[in-house]
């Protein structure tokens, strides 16, 4: 046996680069959009016809000239996230982004559903990453000309036909679990967004009513600044927009750049100052309680600060408005959105007297909180599922687990839902912030 980057290759499996496995094809499109399917790749679920996800999305191409001609059984690749696991097997005609490789198998020796669930392991994404180049993780690109350099297994046909067959069976069987689960934790947001909703707005007429401006101070993240521009710079920690979670406060990345000495002082966040993403996912937000010691925003974040009115009451408030769609809306979803200072600032606000503003956080935090904890529960639940399903995957089509001779029988297909996919846009504009 040699040693590969999959570990030990069988004696009987043969092992070659991919372009000797697979031909990059580019073929362009000049039909209208109206006559073409728009094919768009995501890094969780593979391959998907645009018109099945354009609801959840919000996002609608306008042309599909230069576009790239995709065949039912290509391999579409993004250059740029492919160490993250953006690789996956068409299923349909249609036609992808300009900016995607797409590949078509050689050889009928080659069984192409063997290959998907090769390329979109954990492991093979390190590869990729180790083939490609780039400045920073942000800037990576693997090109064709180092993607195809990388070696990979070939089993015998009859052996990639019976590993696919075994894992479309267990894979399925598993994506049936999460499918269920996610619907569990759908059900349940949705009874936590009702219950806020119809807290924050059945209020007494002892409210205020007016825009967000008015009651809180605003005040947007510093631009990136990754060089030093003046003695006395200080390089510290900052959030941005991947940082922040109706969860609450999540350390990874911690990313770090340049302030001057006045710039600490404007964009230091302080405990019980509410951060709101301006970019990525528009308007989430979460409280700040010291998860560092020291820390300051970048411009993805908005940071939100008032003497006289409860923080946690606006995060509720806010919920309200994004789950109702008024944040969407108002940020314009069919296209990259951003929550700008404006919008923030002139968001509509019902305000009770702070009295009522703590009274009715307080009782939204003792009523959601129970609901977050089932919601953990199943969230560490598909998390071990998820896992699951990779190192079966693994194990299988690098020849750990052998599959021969194992009887599948009939089942249901299953595929994992995209009911919270996000746009390759959102993607890339989260990665640069």
């Amino acid at each position: 046996m040699s040693e590969m980057w999959y570990g030990e290759r069988l004696q009987h499996w043969k092992s070659k680069r991919i372009k000797n496995i697979f031909a990059l094809i580019d073929v362009r499109n000049f039909k209208p959009l109206s006559e073409v399917r728009l094919l768009t790749l995501y890094t969780a679920y593979g391959v998907r016809p645009h018109d099945e996800i354009e609801k959840t999305t919000g996002n609608r191409a306008v042309t599909a000239d230069n576009y790239k001609i995709v065949r039912a059984n290509d391999i579409i690749v993004n250059i740029i996230l492919c160490w993250q696991g953006a690789i996956g097997l068409s299923k349909h005609d249609g036609v992808t982004s300009p900016a995607y490789d797409v590949y078509r198998a050689k050889s009928k020796k080659i069984n192409v559903g063997y290959y998907n669930y090769l390329f979109r392991l954990p492991s093979f994404s390190g590869e990729c990453y180790k083939a490609g180049r780039g400045i920073m993780a942000m800037r990576w690109r693997t090109y064709s000309d180092q993607f195809t350099t990388i070696e990979v297994p070939i089993p015998p046909r009859e052996e990639q036909d019976q590993i696919v067959r075994y894992l479309d069976w267990k894979v399925s069987q598993i994506n049936k679990l999460i499918n269920a689960k996610r619907r569990q934790i759908g059900l349940l947001q949705e009874k936590k967004y009702a219950l806020v909703s119809k807290t924050v707005t059945n209020v007494s007429n002892k409210v205020t009513r007016g825009r967000v401006g008015r009651f809180y101070n605003v005040t947007l993240g510093k631009m990136l600044q990754p060089n030093k521009k003046r003695d006395g710079d200080i390089y510290a920690n900052y959030m941005c927009a991947a940082n922040i979670k109706w969860s609450g406060i999540k350390l990874s990345p911690l990313k770090q750049m340049w302030f001057s000495e006045s710039e600490l002082a404007q964009y230091l966040v302080i405990e019980g100052d509410l951060l709101v993403t301006e970019g990525g996912d528009v308007g989430v937000s979460a409280l700040w309680n010291n998860e560092l010691d020291e820390c300051y925003v970048q411009n993805s974040v908005h940071l939100v600060r008032s003497k006289e009115n409860s923080s946690k009451y606006l995060y509720y408030w806010l919920l309200h408005l994004k789950m109702t769609g008024w944040i969407d809306n108002a940020c314009n979803k069919a296209t990259i959105a951003h929550f700008t200072k404006d919008k923030l600032e002139n968001a509509p606000l019902l305000l009770p007297a702070l009295d009522g503003q703590l009274t009715i956080a307080l009782q939204l935090d003792e009523q959601c909180i129970k609901i977050d904890d089932i919601v953990a529960k199943l969230s560490e639940e598909l998390t071990l599922l998820n896992e699951y399903r990779i190192r079966l995957i693994s194990d299988v089509v690098t020849g750990k687990k052998n599959v021969h001779g194992i009887a599948v029988p009939q089942y249901e297909t299953a595929e994992i839902t995209t009911e919270t996919v996000e746009t390759e846009a959102e993607e890339h504009d989260e990665s640069n912030q």
